[in-house]
């Protein structure tokens, strides 16, 4: 059972920077689709940034475009989330997933953490 720990949310001001940490254990990430979602407060959860398992696919949504970059520390069992050039409108709660390897493409991912707050001031 993969159980994924996230960490590094906080309050910061509009047009600063903030990267977030996913730490698994049980299972090695490099054998997962990852992704990171968001949720704000009355909306729906959405999708943030999506790697297929190998590395090859990657889906950006629209307003990460240019500013959210996802990676992964193989070495740490670790996945990250920098995002630049933060937004009022960033604000949300964060939650990593892990996924076999179709769920690029299935966009179902059966493990997720527990989310950390961002919180983005005008």
């Amino acid at each position: 059972q993969v159980q994924l720990v996230e960490s590094g949310g906080g309050l910061v001001q509009a047009g600063n920077s903030l990267r977030l940490s996913c730490t698994a254990s049980g299972g090695t990430l490099s054998s997962y689709g990852l992704a990171w979602f968001r949720q704000a407060p009355g909306k729906e959860r959405e999708s943030v940034v999506r790697i297929s398992w190998d590395g090859d696919s990657t889906y950006v949504a629209h307003f990460a475009v240019g500013r959210f970059t996802l990676s992964r520390d193989n070495a740490k069992n670790t996945v990250y989330l920098q995002m630049n050039s933060l937004k009022p409108e960033d604000t949300a709660v964060y939650y990593c997933a892990a996924g076999s390897p179709g769920s690029f493409v299935s966009k179902r991912y059966n493990y997720w953490g527990q989310g950390t707050q961002v919180t983005v001031s005008s």
